[in-house]
């Protein structure tokens, strides 16, 4: 879900003048709703536990509630969506990288500017079709990479 943008540019201007809400907060209040929304689907939640549950961590009542009307109404279809994106996901088959390393056009400024090139091929389960799908990483970009990589491991860690 994260991957996803579930709003357009314009849409997001329409919901931060309509909410008065700043670009970043916005983007926060979305990543929280989102994150609710996957755990409902996750833990399979009923809309009276769903609501008990926002409550408990202070939710607000009404908000508590919309949380729940909104899940009751299309909870379980959601959850089907999710079902079905799940049986058919793609698979990580290969990983390759290389390093490109751009000069700078003056040779008085001696600038260089390494990115990260991986090489990532994807499958899915009903086609045998490799799909290699190019991601180019800045030196930081990278460096953040591997943070959400460790903290992913330490998470899946912890679970078993």
């Amino acid at each position: 879900l994260q991957a996803e943008s579930t709003f357009s540019e314009e849409e997001e201007e329409k919901l931060q003048i309509a909410f008065s809400l700043e670009k970043q907060d916005l983007h926060l209040v979305l990543e929280t709703m989102s994150f609710i929304l996957e755990q409902a689907v996750y833990h399979n939640l009923k809309p009276a536990s769903l609501q008990q549950q926002l409550q408990s961590i202070h939710l607000d009542q009404d908000k508590a509630e919309a949380f729940a009307s909104a899940w009751a109404a299309a909870g379980q279809d959601t959850i089907e969506k999710f079902r079905q994106r799940v049986l058919t996901p793609q698979k990580l088959e290969t990983i390759g990288w290389q390093l490109n390393l751009q000069m700078a056009e003056s040779m008085q400024a001696k600038l260089k500017s390494p990115q990260a090139v991986l090489e990532l091929g994807v499958s899915n389960e009903d086609s045998k079709n490799l799909k290699k799908v190019f991601v180019e990483f800045s030196h930081q970009e990278l460096f953040e990479f591997y943070n959400k990589l460790e903290t992913i491991q330490a998470q899946l860690d912890s679970l078993t």
